[in-house]
């Protein structure tokens, strides 16, 4: 695939043999965005892990201190108090089977992420094979599968975010905007960072992260100094 002019440009200011300490990275993303909108910063991470053991599999969820510069639509499924606390709380789409049957029928995907109470997973598993793909089906370890869906709404709005190691042990994740002041894009990768640090399985022997790139939505990636974190 034929890069753009901008892309190739904007390549030229990354020295792909060097590693680059945190700051100077976040600044150069920024400088390297090609987009004419507020560009998202992504960042990868490739882990030392094998993730076809069971016990090496890592998923879960994080609130970023500076949220995500995003904002997500969200559906719950829900019944009674959840359900109402969930409407409080503001979540776009509330509501039970007729929902579930709404995806199903219409094809309708009108939202972000799915949040689940267990009473109502028999019903969309049976749909799992539509959301699974697009990576929607809710899930008790990133908190969308909970008997107290409003928390989860609040953590949603103040910037959660879900991640999921690869079959190659890769873990992807925004961590803001382009428009976002420096130190908040460090905050939040920090932050980020040192979650998934933490999670390591035990039994990954030796050094768990291999390397972190970030990059801008369309953008170079630009290599991290892994030093500048406790790895």
């Amino acid at each position: 695939m034929k890069k753009g002019k901008k892309y190739v440009e904007a390549s030229k200011l990354v020295d792909k043999t060097k590693s680059y300490e945190l700051i100077d990275a976040i600044k150069l993303a920024k400088e390297t965005s090609t987009t004419k909108f507020d560009s998202t910063i992504d960042v990868a991470i490739n882990l030392n892990i094998d993730a076809k053991k069971s016990d090496q599999q890592l998923r879960g969820s994080v609130v970023l201190p500076n949220g995500t510069g995003k904002i997500s639509k969200i559906l719950v499924l829900a019944k009674g108090d959840a359900a109402k606390d969930a409407k409080a709380a503001g979540a776009d789409y509330v509501g039970e089977v007729e929902l579930i049957e709404k995806i199903e029928k219409e094809n309708w995907f009108d939202f972000d992420i799915i949040i689940a109470t267990p009473e109502m997973m028999p019903s969309l598993g049976k749909i799992g094979k539509v959301l699974g793909p697009k990576g929607l089906m809710p899930n008790p370890k990133t908190g969308t599968v909970t008997s107290t869906p409003n928390k989860t709404v609040e953590d949603v709005k103040k910037g959660m975010i879900e991640y999921r190691a690869d079959t190659f042990g890769n873990v992807h994740s925004i961590i803001g905007k382009a428009s976002f002041e420096n130190k908040l894009l460090e905050e939040n990768l920090t932050y980020f960072i040192n979650t998934i640090i933490k999670s390591k399985p035990i039994s990954v022997k030796g050094e768990f992260i291999k390397n972190i790139t970030i990059s801008t939505t369309m953008g170079p990636g630009i290599k991290l100094n892994l030093d500048s974190f406790d790895n």
